[in-house]
């Protein structure tokens, strides 16, 4: 069975050794030493100035907006995973969706604007795949109106905008390492972030709020993350180059092959790719589920990242309508790409895609 993606996993005797120094020092949890040292390598790899690592993607963003003290309203996208709009709710936030460019699938930051009430606080942009927003676009606006940003960078290991890193935009960006991600920690996740005030309130948050043994200065939550964890990235770490090469030379193949057949989303000139996704605009709906039918019945199983659109939730209050989002949604579909997927599966996904398109663009 060829599912969307598989877990990178690294030397087992490596991660072994880690472990072995783990049990030998007794020191699991409460920002030991695996995570210390992670911190310090990704911040060299990733050209940031501080990084901060927590228990996952998603509390990383629960994170940021406790961290920027975030009231009211907050500007998002509708077409992302579900954790960007839940996490918002679930810290009394009220999203409202500006609908994406139909091209790059980002945030439209053209509709920015007409969207900024007294009510609002913040903006939360996601680069979709990995693809890099209209960042200084997106700056102008929320220093005009005095808004916060923070970008959801999921998608974004690794990639960089003008030659310097991506996660450096924005007041905070958040980094999801879940086991699908192109670097993974088994969970994980992390906040970049510029302003060294900031860092020290967020590793309160993270720790309950505590300060010290004896201060407890702000409500927080327990958000870190563990030993066993920062283990396992620091290993898939050392592998990162051939991860990128695996990701690059299967996203070159399927690009070369499909390329003129259908459609794909426009990436930004600016910034470079990451490989962690390879997503198809199919012409309609019936086309998208044509696709994965004929996938499906080899054992292949792509994905529909992001369905449903996000302003279609059933808790999201006042009701929204992002029709891009809406049209992208029900016509996409992300073909499986990870380090391990043989040559000979490429190409028979690519023949699957080629004939069944052209099938359906017959009838």
């Amino acid at each position: 069975m060829i599912n969307i993606t598989s877990p990178y996993l690294p030397n087992k005797e490596k991660y072994k050794e880690y472990v072995d120094e783990i049990y030998k020092n007794g020191w699991i949890t409460n920002n030991g030493p695996m995570v210390q040292k992670l911190e310090r390598r990704l911040a060299v790899y990733l050209g940031v100035k501080n990084i901060v690592l927590v228990a996952n993607g998603t509390i990383a963003l629960e994170i940021a907006y406790r961290a920027l003290s975030l009231k009211g309203d907050v500007i998002t996208t509708p077409f992302s995973f579900v954790a960007t709009t839940s996490s918002l709710v679930t810290n009394n936030l009220n999203p409202i969706f500006c609908d994406i460019h139909e091209e790059t699938l980002n945030i439209d930051e053209t509709k920015l604007e007409g969207l900024i009430t007294p009510n609002t606080s913040a903006i939360v942009p996601v680069h979709i795949f990995g693809n890099s927003c209209n960042i200084e676009e997106i700056k102008k606006i929320s220093k005009k109106h005095s808004l916060k940003v923070i970008y959801d960078a999921a998608h974004a290991f690794g990639v960089t905008y003008k030659g310097k890193s991506i996660l450096n935009h924005g007041d905070i960006s958040t980094l999801s390492f879940h086991a699908t991600k192109l670097f993974q920690t088994i969970e994980g996740g992390a906040l970049v972030i510029n302003d060294d005030s900031l860092v020290k309130k967020t590793r309160e948050l993270i720790n309950f709020g505590i300060e010290s043994q004896e201060s407890i200065p702000s409500l927080g939550t327990n958000a870190k993350m563990n030993e066993f964890e920062a283990a396992m990235g620091l290993c898939v770490l050392d592998d990162i180059d051939f991860i990128f090469k695996q990701r690059k030379t299967i996203y070159k193949n399927y690009i070369n092959k499909l390329n003129g057949s259908v459609e794909f989303p426009v990436q930004n000139k600016q910034a470079t790719l990451n490989y962690s996704y390879f997503p198809l605009l199919l012409e309609n709906k019936e086309q998208m589920q044509a696709l994965q039918q004929a996938l499906n019945s080899e054992d292949i199983f792509p994905r529909r990242y992001f369905c449903p659109s996000l302003d279609t939730l059933n808790y999201i209050e006042p009701k929204q309508y992002s029709p891009i989002s809406r049209s992208i949604s029900a016509r996409i579909l992300c073909l499986p790409i990870y380090p391990g997927l043989s040559l000979d599966m490429q190409n028979k996904i690519i023949e699957i895609v080629i004939n069944t398109i052209n099938i359906n663009t017959k009838e």
